[in-house]
């Protein structure tokens, strides 16, 4: 890699500065973003001092700060070097796992992870790294399984990388298909009162699930596969009867599924199939005293052989670094309030 440690300047301590030198010029322009916005992300967060000195960078500050900088504007350059972007998220998400927050060993892992980015997930519009070991660990357990269940708070990637998944097996030839589903809780699941079409009906709450499919596939390709019934997006309600082969069917905000609904679902998993369950407990929208169908499945499945249960914690985040300290927050509240 085309990094190399300095002698410190005279002007700097070298107790009080970590040094790198870039051989490419290009790729350090990239590295530090447009107008030095990744470096400012840094320095905000990590409260070190980052000076830029042609193709050199000075990091000042607290040693420890100064090596997770290090480390991370090291692990950021060498993905740069193999032709892989850099996006903000890329950078939050090795911030969080080298704090407090992440396990003892995640920030060594999480890195090396990182910079080799040995498990990718293709889709035809962007490759996806996920960014946590949770989040690898999910991924491998979503390609091994033929039944797994995503499990943690919100902003944790559990729906979109089960999208991602799907959009490779399907791009792959693994899968003829694509079938996408929520439970429209807000509506009661009665659409049939709301105006216009099914379409028209059930899209806002649907929404996320065609975001996160604007994001993997070309728009006019997306909405020829939409036309040819090859990807399907629909409410849970339309799910009964049906019998689900050779596809990859995601279950969203499972937690608003009912025990009986969850059961219905399950058992429509058909020969060639893969599903995949993503849920928060935390968000649970059902009227009071109706019990959340995954729960209850989480209960009645777990060991079963081919069943997969991944889970995340607020550490596992790759939103805002804002949205990590409100889970958090509520996390608190909640064990104080037991």
């Amino acid at each position: 890699m085309g990094i190399s440690a300095l002698t410190p300047p005279p002007d700097l301590h070298n107790e009080a500065a970590t040094h790198l030198e870039f051989s490419d010029n290009r790729l350090l322009v990239d590295l530090c973003g447009e107008y030095d916005r990744n470096l400012t992300h840094l320095e905000s967060q990590l409260g070190v001092q980052i000076i830029r000195r042609g193709n050199q960078l000075d990091i000042l500050g607290p040693i420890e700060s100064r090596t997770q900088a290090n480390d991370i504007l090291q692990a950021l350059y060498q993905r740069l070097e193999e032709g892989r972007g850099i996006e903000a998220g890329d950078i939050a998400g090795l911030i969080r796992t080298g704090g407090t927050t992440a396990p003892d060993d995640a920030p060594a892992e999480q890195l090396e992870m990182f910079r080799t980015g040995r498990l990718e997930i293709r889709t035809r519009k962007k490759m996806i790294s996920p960014r946590t070991k949770a989040q690898q660990d999910y991924t491998r357990a979503l390609m091994a399984n033929e039944l797994n269940f995503g499990i943690g708070p919100a902003g944790t990637g559990k729906t979109y990388i089960a999208v991602a998944v799907a959009v490779q097996m399907f791009s792959d030839g693994l899968v003829d298909k694509i079938l996408l589903s929520r439970p429209a809780v807000e509506a009661g699941e009665r659409l049939g009162f709301l105006p216009g079409d099914m379409k028209e009906k059930v899209d806002p709450y649907m929404q996320p699930l065609y975001d996160a499919l604007n994001d993997f596939l070309p728009g006019k390709q997306l909405q020829k596969l939409m036309e040819e019934r090859r990807i399907e997006i629909a409410p849970l309600a339309f799910m009964r009867g049906r019998t689900l082969s050779n596809a990859f069917v995601v279950l969203d905000e499972a937690q608003n599924a009912t025990e009986m609904q969850m059961k219905m679902f399950l058992t429509r998993l058909g020969e060639g199939s893969r599903m995949a369950i993503t849920g928060d407990r935390s968000q649970v929208d059902l009227p009071r005293g109706v019990a959340s169908g995954l729960r209850a499945a989480e209960r009645i499945l777990e060991g079963e052989d081919g069943i997969g249960f991944s889970y995340f914690t607020s550490a596992d985040v790759v939103r805002h670094p804002l949205v990590a300290r409100i889970i958090q927050a509520y996390e608190r509240d909640e064990e104080q309030s037991a």
